[in-house]
């Protein structure tokens, strides 16, 4: 009986093999629609545009470094500066499946969202933060490879924002420079946050400003700090900025950051002095510069060596930092070139050419 039951059973059920199979396809395919649209907290990180300070923009269509007001030569090679685009912002977060897509990507790098938007920051405040930095770069750079020539600068304060809802919202603005407080001279930021540390809230205090050339002075009442009572502050932000002898403009569009501070101070020296660096040469590299030539460590080496390998160069300037990583990942046919400051950037490129002195490799 049990057997004769068992046989009718198999010819009214489906085949269980069919059903398990049934089964997995519609997971399968539950778990890639769930995968095409489900957030995860990683960016991706790929090579991104590389320009030559020594060219024309093509986004603008103008030279990416204009000086005017002094003898620039022209130089027929490459002195490429190099960038990271990404995908995925807390805005429009990357997927799961984009991430293990790109993971599998040997030219990409997943890496958590809070390396590039710090938590609490927008997409927005993120892109405005590296339009500042790539603002600083650019002034760094220029003060970079005028003292590389010889030349003694002197620094300015000068206002980069302003908080909204404190004293100095609606009087003071973006650029005006701070020259005194009181009365009392004061031109570096150091100065001007030390004299304004000896007043209390409710306190007047009198700054001296000099705005698109014109001096006046504006009498602000100074406000307690929104997260420290006991301080007063009148809400402005301070950078100092070095007082350039020269008018250098930078056509870079969109592109934000600091770390084409090292090529924009080569392709200014360049255009300033007689003589060739780049002897026609591709040269690419990266690195954050201080107004001494001190080059500091970038993130993206990865991408931004395989940006410049793919767009034609074969030397690379790496900061020091960045050289074990260098190493790890550089592309065949590129020399990697260790760069410390701007002199020793400067000497390499001239020791390429003539094959006299030393090239320090990574």
């Amino acid at each position: 009986m049990v057997s004769d039951v068992s046989r009718r059973l198999r010819g009214r059920l489906p085949n269980r093999r069919a059903l398990t199979l049934t089964v997995v396809a519609v997971l399968v395919l539950l778990l890639a629609l769930a995968g095409a649209v489900m957030p995860v907290p990683y960016v991706s990180l790929r090579p991104g545009p590389t320009l030559n300070t020594l060219g024309v923009n093509p986004q603008t269509d103008k030279p990416l470094i204009e000086i005017t007001g002094e003898q620039t030569y022209a130089d027929n090679g490459h002195l490429n500066f190099t960038t990271v685009a990404y995908t995925g912002d807390p805005d429009r977060p990357l997927t799961l499946y984009g991430a293990l897509r790109d993971w599998l990507d040997p030219d990409r790098a997943v890496v958590p969202q809070e390396t590039i938007f710090p938590k609490g920051e927008t997409a927005e405040e993120v892109e405005q933060e590296n339009t500042a930095l790539m603002a600083d770069s650019q002034q760094t750079s220029v003060a970079a490879a005028l003292t590389q020539m010889g030349e003694k600068l002197t620094t300015e304060s000068v206002v980069v924002g302003v908080e909204k809802g404190m004293p100095a919202e609606g009087t003071l603005e973006t650029g005006d420079k701070i020259t005194a407080v009181d009365g009392t001279p004061a031109t570096q930021t150091a100065q001007i946050t030390g004299k304004l540390r000896e007043y209390k809230a409710g306190q007047q205090v009198t700054l001296t400003v000099v705005r698109d050339g014109k001096e006046r002075t504006e009498t602000l009442t100074m406000a307690a700090h929104p997260k420290e009572p006991d301080k007063a502050v009148v809400g402005v932000k301070l950078a100092d900025r070095y007082v350039l002898p020269i008018d250098v403009k930078m056509n870079v569009g969109d592109i934000g950051g600091p770390s084409a501070g090292l090529m924009f101070a080569l392709g200014i020296y360049e255009l300033l002095t007689p003589g060739s660096l780049t002897g026609g040469k591709f040269i690419a590299g990266t690195g954050t510069i201080t107004m001494d030539g001190q080059v500091g460590a970038i993130g993206g080496i990865q991408q931004k060596m395989i940006a410049a390998r793919d767009a034609g160069a074969t030397v690379f300037l790496v900061p020091p930092g960045n050289c074990p990583a260098a190493l790890d990942a550089a592309p065949d046919g590129l020399r990697l070139v260790k760069a410390e400051t701007l002199d020793s950037a400067v000497k390499s490129l001239q020791a390429l050419q003539d094959g006299k002195g030393q090239v320090p490799a990574c």
